[in-house]
């Protein structure tokens, strides 16, 4: 197994090997991370089911696949196809990348106050180029470093949002990342950078869409950076082809008295890995973890979440909840760290999985480390079908048996939906769900 997976590793890069080289017009210091990162994923290599971590997920199939990185945008893709594709119209500013490339024509700033900055790896190499060095690739986690490191090797474009100080941005920011399935399998790196200063506020929707089926790759890193007092919500939401692998991690990295949330939604595809790192690393700090996945057919989502609490007085909420049918399988395991000396932490952890089927599979694994000695952290898991007692009550009063189950699956996902502050997105998210549900049409008048 573990011949396999190097041959595998020593495969995979030799196909990129021309295409993962550093650009000479980059800066030196993004040069040299690119090596960096070309280096740690030949001496660490893909990981294996004997990997704790890795242990319920096998991406055999993304390593054995001879992947194809798009050279250019699919300039197929119109504003009136965006439209039909996109998860939440907002009337916001949208930035949109097709095939991991930043698409100008199908991108809008909208009413975004002109001291906030929006830019692509390009632009902001060009503009900004000292923010970009002191925040780029600078709160990864080093854990699970190895889709990280293949994210830096093989990077083509790039958002970074900085939010100035004390600025309050009252829309959200929509990223969109589609990907448009072609004759040969393809493998995209998009990556994702926000700066909020200190007594700043933003709220960012990052979507990864398709135009339709076939086999793609998409590994994203996404980096989060909350100054002093600032307010960030960011919003995660993929709905892929069938056939797609998408390896995601989020880093959150939270300052003093720092308020974060983030939301992860996976909706399909074939095999989704949704890592999510957030450091509270100033006293007086929030931070928020939710999770939904609705997952059916024979599809794979693991989330696996570390959330690292490093000074006192900081509070955090952990909610992930899944959905599952037909042979769907499903993995969880959270992570909740307290320092020594971060003492007066209120930690909670949460993860509820409801099973619509026989065959459906759920692995969930939450975990407690704590070095203070006063502090307040719980965690749980819950395994289970629909309750028939309440299938029961719902019958007796005459309601069939599809629209009863859809009531209490319903009942039992909206929390989490409700949980979105984007009102266009909640919305959308509700129709997503009636439409996913059998006799949704009955649920949603009921609601």
């Amino acid at each position: 197994m573990l011949e396999a997976v190097k041959e595998e590793t020593t495969d995979f890069l030799a196909l990129f090997s021309n295409r993962s080289q550093p650009s000479p017009q980059e800066p030196l210091w993004l040069q040299k991370m690119r090596r960096d990162g070309i280096r740690t994923f030949q001496e660490i290599g893909f990981p294996s089911t004997r990997d704790e971590a890795w242990k319920y997920t096998d991406i055999s199939p993304i390593a054995q696949t001879e992947w194809n990185i798009p050279q250019a945008a699919d300039a197929r893709l119109t504003e009136e196809g965006l439209a039909r594709i996109q998860f939440s119209n907002l009337s916001a500013a949208r930035w949109t990348f097709v095939n991991g490339v930043f698409m100008e024509r199908l991108s809008s700033r909208g009413a975004l106050p002109e001291a906030v900055r929006v830019s692509t790896l390009a632009q902001a190499q060009k503009e900004c180029p000292e923010l970009l060095e002191r925040h780029l690739a600078r709160y990864a986690s080093r854990e699970e470093p190895v889709f990280h490191a293949l994210n830096l090797a093989f990077l083509q474009d790039a958002a970074l949002i900085h939010v100035p100080p004390g600025l309050i941005v009252e829309e959200p920011i929509q990223l969109i990342f589609c990907n448009v399935p072609g004759g040969r399998p393809h493998m995209t790196s998009p990556r994702v950078l926000i700066v909020a200063e200190e007594n700043s506020q933003v709220s960012v929707l990052e979507t990864h869409l398709t135009t339709g089926s076939g086999v793609y790759f998409t590994n994203t890193v996404t980096e989060v950076f909350a100054g002093d007092n600032s307010v960030v919500d960011h919003y995660k939401v993929q709905r892929e082809s069938d056939e797609a692998f998408h390896m995601g991690t989020v880093h959150l990295h939270q300052q003093r008295n720092a308020n974060v949330r983030t939301n992860t939604v996976s909706l399909s595809g074939a095999i989704i890995r949704n890592e999510t790192n957030t450091i509270l690393d100033g006293e007086g700090g929030w931070g928020e973890l939710n999770g939904l996945f609705l997952i059916s057919k024979d599809h794979h989502v693991d989330n696996f979440t570390r959330l690292e609490h490093r000074k006192p007085h900081c509070d955090s909420r952990e909610v992930y909840k899944g959905v599952l049918e037909d042979q769907a399988k499903g993995i969880f395991r959270g992570r909740i760290v307290v320092a020594k000396g971060a003492q007066k932490t209120d930690s909670k952890q949460t993860n509820n999985n409801l099973l619509l089927s026989n065959e459906a599979l759920i692995h969930t694994k939450p975990q407690l480390e704590i070095y203070a000695d006063d502090v307040k952290c719980t965690h749980g898991a819950t395994i289970g079908q629909l309750d028939r007692d309440a299938l029961f009550y719902l019958r007796a009063r005459g309601i069939d048996e599809k629209a009863a189950r859809s009531i209490l699956i319903y009942a039992f996902a909206s929390e989490m939906v409700n949980k979105v502050r984007i009102d266009a997105l909640r919305k959308e998210l509700d129709d997503y769900l009636f439409e996913w549900l059998p006799r949704g049409e009955l649920v949603r008048e009921a609601v």
